[in-house]
């Protein structure tokens, strides 16, 4: 399945962010149920992940807020 590459401002810096569709379906849902925007979600994201890659460091997240959801 191809990536897709989406362009956001990561405290105040441009940057592209290439993930499955998949990842990006969960991402647009969760910023909707918090009220926030993608990139205000992704810059939370950022700011926790230490020296992970930004990708890897989402789709961790992801992992994570669906295994909450199943419980």
């Amino acid at each position: 399945m191809p990536l897709i590459k989406r362009s956001l401002s990561l405290s105040g810096h441009r940057t592209s962010l290439s993930l499955e569709p998949e990842f990006w379906t969960v991402l647009d849902q969760a910023a909707a149920l918090e009220h926030r925007s993608l990139a205000a979600l992704i810059n939370a994201i950022d700011a926790e992940r230490g020296e992970d890659p930004l990708a890897s460091s989402v789709r961790v997240w992801v992992l994570r807020r669906l295994m909450r959801e199943d419980r």
